[in-house]
């Protein structure tokens, strides 16, 4: 049985599924959303960075 895809909503937990990115497999906060973009903030250690990553290649955890 297949498991319905969960909607993204800011403040959603993700993990980028991008095997081209080298941001894939990173977890973070999803900030904004506009058209088919998600504006997804990563924090690690001493450093913070937001990009913006298409949705489809989002997976909410």
């Amino acid at each position: 049985m297949n498991k319905p895809k969960e909607i993204i909503l800011p403040g959603s937990t993700v993990i980028v599924k991008d095997q081209t990115s080298i941001y894939n497999g990173y977890k973070g906060f999803v900030q904004r959303i506009a058209d088919d973009k998600a504006a997804v903030l990563f924090e690690g250690g001493n450093w913070d960075k937001l990009l913006t990553i298409p949705i489809v290649d989002l997976e909410v955890t």
